[in-house]
């Protein structure tokens, strides 16, 4: 959906070329160039003293999934004071689905064991994963029965949690994925960054730029 911008590509070549550190590179972003800000900011999820990261994705959006190698490298790399939260984006129909899917999994205590393998499957193995038998039969590999997933699905606090999923989406001013948000006031996409590979480079700078921020 987002398509990349040239001119941010260039830019952000220049800022390499120059050697510019992650706090240099901080105070070199340009807003509408390289991030968005989120106006009102929304609520952040996490203690006062951390700062909130959000990955905004949908399991069967192929830049979600080719995000993810570049985004798992960068979070291994974030301090003690960043916490990452995933928002499975809600947009009708097979994201609905699919986000029901994240928090059955986070119910079942399964997540994070199948988290990656959700994506794998659908973009290498060509499954949907979108029927409830389909789902149940695929958890049931991470030692929870069928009947289990399908009652995790169905779940009150999993149908709540995806509508939780879907007023955060709209506060955060979303119109597709992959997004990264920052401290709920900055948002990345691959359009801003210039390319995917660019996010995590851009958001780490944003998250540097609110412990400055917070510093002062």
């Amino acid at each position: 959906m987002f398509k990349p911008s040239h001119v941010v590509k260039s830019a952000l070549i220049a800022l390499a070329g120059l050697g510019l550190s992650t706090a240099a590179l901080a105070t070199n972003l340009v807003e509408g160039q390289h991030y968005e800000v989120i106006d009102p900011a929304v609520e952040t999820r996490v203690d006062a003293d951390r700062i909130e990261v959000t990955e905004a994705f949908w399991y069967g959006c192929p830049h979600c999934n080719n995000l993810q190698s570049a985004a798992k490298a960068w979070y291994e790399t974030l301090d003690e004071d960043v916490e990452v939260i995933h928002l499975p984006a809600t947009m009708g129909g097979d994201w609905n689905t699919h986000a029901a899917v994240y928090y059955a999994a986070e119910e079942l205590g399964i997540l994070e064991a199948v988290h990656a393998d959700i994506f794998h499957a659908i973009h290498e193995e060509g499954r949907s994963l979108t029927a409830s038998d389909d789902i149940a039969a695929f958890f049931s590999d991470y030692g929870v029965s069928e009947d289990e997933a399908r009652q995790a699905l169905d779940a009150f606090g999993v149908k709540a949690k995806v509508n939780q999923a879907h007023a955060r989406m709209r506060a955060m001013q979303l119109m597709g994925v992959p997004a990264l948000i920052v401290d709920g006031r900055y948002r990345v996409t691959p359009s801003s960054a210039g390319s995917l590979e660019n996010m995590p480079q851009i958001a780490d700078a944003l998250v540097d730029r609110v412990r400055q921020q917070r510093a002062e």
